[in-house]
């Protein structure tokens, strides 16, 4: 480490990049940042709905905000992968494999919410996949149980 990586203020030499980001962690994070803008939108729209007067203010204030909250989760997933921060792994998969039952729910319904479910599925296997690849394991800095490293 040189002398100016080690006394720069805020540097932190474990959170640098190992490479070059591989297309499929860059992938991964596209999804789940698709997903958590998505949820920011159905928030937003809930909450618009509920307070021009289509049902309870209260309740669609409550699920607008709560919707937006839980967009978090994914859109700081996104750019943890983004950088390439190995932390960032386990909440893009949780995000993913909560995605995967309300995907399963969107599908039971009678509506043209079955688009959405189909999408909201494919987008969620789609990114696991992506999420539990060797590149992009390697690439966060994550080795595999039993790997001896």
């Amino acid at each position: 480490m040189s002398a100016e990586q080690k006394s720069a203020p805020g540097a932190r030499p474990e959170e640098a990049p190992a490479g070059p980001r591989p297309g499929r962690l860059t992938a991964a994070a596209a999804l789940t940042g698709l997903e958590g803008v998505a949820l920011v939108v159905g928030g937003v729209y809930v909450l618009v709905r509920g307070l021009t007067g289509s049902g309870s203010a209260g309740q669609a204030a409550m699920a607008g905000l709560t919707l937006v909250a839980l967009a978090a989760l994914p859109l700081i997933a996104a750019r943890g992968l983004l950088a390439l921060r190995s932390w960032s792994r386990g909440p893009a998969l949780m995000t993913q494999l909560v995605a995967l039952p309300v995907a399963w729910t969107l599908l039971q319904a009678d509506s043209m919410l079955i688009p959405g479910g189909i999408a909201l599925g494919v987008a969620a296997v789609t990114t696991l996949v992506l999420l539990v690849n060797v590149e992009a394991t390697e690439a966060l800095g994550i080795t595999p149980p039993g790997s001896g490293t």
